[in-house]
C-alpha cells in the first residue's frame, strides 16, 4: 500500500498532542519539584523527525522570576519527563523535550487592553461632537 504524504502531517499531530497529554500527567502526578508550580501546557511542536520538542507552557504567576525558576524547573526534570513519556508513549524516536514560556496569552490581554481603551477614547470623541 503506498503511503498518502498528507497523512503524515496528521500524524505529527497526533503524536504531538498525545505528547502533551502524557508530559501534562506525568508533571501533574508524578513530578516532585517544587519550582514546578501550576502550569498549563499550551501546545507542543514536534519536528518531523520526532527528534525534538518543544513544549510551550503557561504559568499561574506570570512575574520573571517565578517564570525563570519553572523553567529550570522543567529543563532539569526533562530527562525523568522523557524516560517516563518512553514508558507510556511507543515511537520508534523519542523526542528530547525543550521548554518554552508561551507568552501569547499575556500579549493577547495588553492588546486587547488596547482596543478597550482605543474604542473608549472613540467614543469619548464621537459623544464631544
Amino acid at each position: 500500500m503506498a503511503k498518502n504524504s498528507k497523512s503524515i502531517p496528521a500524524r505529527g499531530l497526533r503524536v504531538a498532542d498525545q505528547i502533551q497529554r502524557d508530559v501534562a500527567e506525568i508533571i501533574w502526578s508524578e513530578l516532585k519539584d517544587p519550582r514546578v508550580g501550576m502550569i498549563t501546557l499550551t501546545e507542543v511542536q514536534l519536528t518531523p523527525d520526532y527528534a525534538h520538542a518543544k513544549i510551550y507552557f503557561t504559568s499561574l504567576k506570570d512575574d520573571p522570576a517565578s517564570i525563570k525558576n519553572t523553567l529550570d524547573g522543567l529543563n532539569k526534570a526533562a530527562g525523568f519527563l522523557r524516560a517516563q513519556l518512553g514508558l507510556r508513549l511507543h515511537i520508534h524516536t523519542l523526542p528530547q523535550l525543550h521548554f518554552v514560556h508561551d507568552t501569547s496569552t499575556m500579549r493577547g490581554m495588553a492588546m486587547s487592553k488596547l482596543i478597550d481603551e482605543a474604542n473608549a477614547t472613540r467614543s469619548t470623541d464621537d459623544s464631544e461632537d
